[in-house]
């Protein structure tokens, strides 16, 4: 494919603007809020695309740090792309060489591990690149950026679906940085991700005096109530039964899994009454909603059953439930054209300098090519499909999971990945985790992958604007695809979870913190 005049400028413009690009994602890196937590991130999209001649829509879909930017250059095909910027708690980590934690927090804050700090900027730049060549070179259409809060617990891509905010488009450029091979510098084939699920349970023991009663009587004498076993047993009952029964919810193939997090036990100073409250979230990432739908049903039951023995009522609260992934294939080519127009990032003697640092201060003896191989190769997406589905069942369609599958359902999609920095191991040595988050925060690392997928959304997104052709393409699969019972409607049924004791930074008398005091850093 030979890149047009507008592609190249769109190219052009990414150079250009660099500077700002990496000093943007170092922001980002250093805000690293939490799911549903992530007010200064968000704010600071906003304000920056308002600056860059967008509508801006805060709290789209009932979020508040979510958002919904629109731009038109006339009547014509408007193309879709988004902004991710949530980080993970226990993550925290300096853009340094060393494990240190950032200025002011300690190690239970939040980081970024994927790096959505990157992948936000990435798509904000390919957005302003795509911008600036429409206007420069006449090309009608227009351009939606939704700010995508929570990806980490599949959180509003599934409600902004239902919400309509992906209907009407031409198409949707879906980036994420590399995280596992064969997926590194290749478009998604066939195998999309899965479907996933997750809720909290909310064990609730508001009634301790009737605790083993047979009248309805109250237990006499003052705080003999403590005895009800209460929420903490409660939670506790539900964790171990749900644990010991998780290898019977699904068979033993393919690829899912149940995760679990403990959320509120707020009872800390209470000496003689029973815990009132307790949480517990559930994560499942399954090929199938009827998978999801079998796991959901057995946790339903242990719940009942904990709060039944303990004293308690319990509520069921939805966090997500999303669809799995659909394949499309004249977008994966789209894109597959402009990546090998575009080629892989390149790591200077900066980057290296660092990498070997890394290795230096772990103990290991620094290498002259500290970077993996596949960092600078390009695989076609039909050979990244058949590393990929060597492990799994023939009659296993999505594999893993990540939310941008709730897209593929409303508009055409292309989900591709770009290689971020990843360092290559001495046998038997596997690097801490902290190296990955350190290596998506220093400039000289992430900035690579910055230029590459910036330059590649964009020359994706002109192609489609200026090629009549390769959109009906695109539109006519997805309308195949989708067609009568195929289709799978948003499952999203519940209002954003937003309410719950997510962690996130506060401010007390004690200045700005996590809520994990930051004087606990011995995680």
């Amino acid at each position: 494919m030979k890149l047009t005049n507008a592609q190249s400028h769109a190219l052009g413009v990414v150079d250009a603007r660099m500077a700002e690009l990496s000093d943007w994602c170092a922001t980002i890196f250093d805000f690293a809020e939490t799911a549903w937590r992530e007010y200064r991130s968000a704010e600071w999209y906003v304000t920056r695309l308002r600056a860059e001649g967008f509508t801006v829509e805060e709290g789209s879909g009932g979020m508040p740090t979510a958002f919904c930017a629109e731009w038109s250059n006339g009547d014509g095909p408007v193309i879709g792309m988004y902004a991710e910027y949530d980080a993970v708690p226990g993550n925290c980590q300096a853009a340094t060489t060393s494990r240190q934690p950032r200025d002011g927090v300690g190690f239970q804050a939040g980081g970024h591990t994927d790096p959505h700090s990157g992948l936000g900027v990435s798509t904000l730049g390919g957005l302003l690149a795509t911008k600036a060549a429409m206007e420069k070179h006449g090309i009608k259409g227009g351009l939606r950026y939704t700010g995508e809060p929570a990806e980490k617990v599949r959180g509003s891509k599934p409600i902004h679906a239902a919400k309509g905010y992906y209907d009407g488009l031409a198409a949707m450029l879906s980036f994420h940085p590399f995280y596992m091979l064969p997926m590194c510098n290749t478009v998604r084939w066939d195998t999309h991700c899965g479907a996933a699920y997750s809720m909290i349970y909310r064990f609730i023991c508001d009634a301790p005096e009737t605790w083993g009663s047979t009248d309805g009587a109250p237990i006499p004498q003052s705080h003999s109530d403590v005895r009800a076993p209460g929420a903490n047993d409660a939670l506790m009952t539900m964790y171990q039964s749900s644990k010991v029964l998780r290898e019977a919810m699904l068979p033993h193939q393919g690829g899912w899994s149940v995760s679990e997090a403990i959320l509120t036990a707020g009872q800390a100073t209470a000496d003689n009454l029973p815990a009132g409250l307790a949480e517990i979230q559930y994560m499942m990432r399954v090929p199938t909603v009827e998978m999801a739908d079998r796991i959901t049903a057995v946790l339903d039951r242990n719940a009942e059953a904990a709060a039944a023995m303990t004293g308690c009522r319990v509520e069921r609260h939805w966090v997500c439930k999303s669809r799995p992934g659909l394949a499309n294939h004249a977008m994966a080519e789209v894109v597959w054209a402009a990546m090998q127009e575009v080629g892989t990032p390149v790591w200077d003697t900066a980057a290296m300098d660092v990498a070997r640092e890394i290795q230096r201060n772990l103990g290991i003896e620094p290498m002259p090519a500290p970077f993996i191989e596949e960092l600078g190769q390009l695989i076609a997406p039909q050979e990244a499909e058949a590393i990929l589905r060597r492990d799994l069942p023939p009659s296993q369609l999505n594999s893993t999971s990540d939310d941008y599958t709730d897209m593929t359902w409303h508009a055409p999609t292309a989900r591709f990945y770009v290689a971020r920095p990843a360092l290559k191991a001495p046998t038997g040595v596997v690097y801490p985790p902290w190296v990955m988050n350190a290596l998506g925060g220093i400039p000289a690392t992430i900035d690579p992958m910055l230029r590459c997928a910036a330059k590649i959304i964009a020359a994706s997104a002109i192609r489609l604007l200026e090629d009549p052709a390769a959109r009906e393409a695109a539109m006519t699969e997805f309308k195949h695809r989708t067609a009568g019972d195929a289709m799978i409607e948003p499952l999203c049924d519940y209002d954003p979870p937003i309410h719950f004791r997510w962690p996130e930074y506060v401010e007390t008398a004690r200045g700005r913190d996590w809520w994990i005091p930051s004087g606990m850093q011995g995680a």
